[in-house]
């Protein structure tokens, strides 16, 4: 088993930044590809970013790309994602997501309870 908790969210202004953080437990860490995924409301849960156990696989949605930053500590069991130049567009619910595979789909088997991103006008 797998615990992930987010922290980092909050309110900004457009072309603000935040940056999310993700904590696991569990299983040794740095053999698990983490990802970040988010759900605005009414809308289904999409695919932000996503990094392999050792960093060398990175994956970015078009929508974030040059924008957004992932990364990885894996000896503080530690997954960030780094958001600069942030829209309206990006509020949403932020949840970072654990599995064996690094996946650019919602198919993960571990998921922290989210973190909320806000950014006004």
């Amino acid at each position: 088993q797998v615990q992930l908790v987010e922290s980092g969210g909050g309110l900004v202004q457009a072309g603000g930044s935040l940056r999310l953080s993700c904590v696991a437990s569990g299983r040794s860490f740095s053999r698990l590809a983490v990802s970040w995924f988010r759900q605005a409301p009414g809308k289904e849960r999409e695919f932000v970013a996503a990094i392999t156990g050792a960093g060398s696989i990175i994956y970015y949605a078009d929508s974030v790309k040059g924008r957004f930053t992932i990364s990885r500590d894996n000896s503080k069991n530690s997954m960030y994602l780094q958001m600069n130049s942030l829209k309206p567009e990006d509020t949403a619910v932020y949840y970072c997501a654990a599995d064996t595979l690094i996946m650019t789909t919602p198919a993960y088997d571990y998921w922290g309870q989210g973190t909320q991103v806000t950014v006004s006008s």
